[in-house]
């Protein structure tokens, strides 16, 4: 089958002005808890997170997006990673979700700010140790031997911290929160015509709501 002809209709309910809320991140939450309802979504938390380097080369990558509210979307890496260093010489970003079987996709444009500390430690901490010794022993995005080494790397934290019950989060590593420009929601529909509803922050903080075309 040639690749022109992988088309499926899209089906789905209509994206009206007069119905979604008018904070983008309440519409957001209400399209989230769909998203986890709906079987199939095992991570409905997953994203693509799109960065620029300083040249302005672009780069994504699928990340999970492990907190929301008003100021943001929070998720986490190590800040030697490459997506820390581009985002350190860009901070300008964008995420987005997509939701297949809900034929729903949300596009967020921003820019990131590192979170605090303790709000990385309050999240580290719920972390599984086994992922929070993998935070530690890996050197994110840099060239290593083979697999043999990363897994002995792991086997040394394991022995390092086998007698602490409370593993801290690393110096290196971290959260960065998303805080939004613009967020735009895009609703599948018949025929190719589907309805996009874009909010754009204002300068006094409230949201303007446009339809785009499709």
């Amino acid at each position: 089958m040639a690749i022109s002809d992988l088309r499926r209709e899209y089906e789905g309910q209509s994206l009206d002005e007069q119905d979604v809320a008018r904070d983008p991140i309440e519409q957001f939450a209400r399209w989230f808890e769909a998203a986890i309802q709906s079987s199939g979504f095992i991570e409905a938390n997953a994203m693509t997170l799109a960065t620029a380097d300083a040249s302005g080369r672009p780069d994504a990558r699928t990340v999970l997006l492990k907190e929301f509210d008003e100021r943001g979307f929070v998720f986490f890496t190590n800040y030697h990673s490459r997506k820390a260093q581009e985002l350190a010489a860009n901070p300008s970003v964008s995420l987005l979700f997509y939701w297949s079987g809900l034929n729903r996709q949300v596009r967020i444009d921003g820019s990131v700010e590192k979170i605090s500390r303790e709000e990385t430690r309050a999240y580290f901490i719920t972390r599984p140790r086994e992922s929070q010794l993998a935070a530690w022993a890996s050197p994110q995005s840099e060239v290593v031997a083979n697999r043999a080494a990363l897994e002995a790397r792991y086997e040394e934290i394991a022995q390092r911290f086998a007698n602490t019950p409370v593993i801290e989060p690393p110096d290196w590593w971290g959260g960065y929160r998303v805080v939004p420009e613009v967020i735009e929601f895009w609703q599948g529909r018949p025929a190719r015509f589907h309805d996009r509803l874009r909010y754009t922050r204002e300068a006094d903080g409230s949201w303007l709501i446009e339809r785009l075309a499709p």
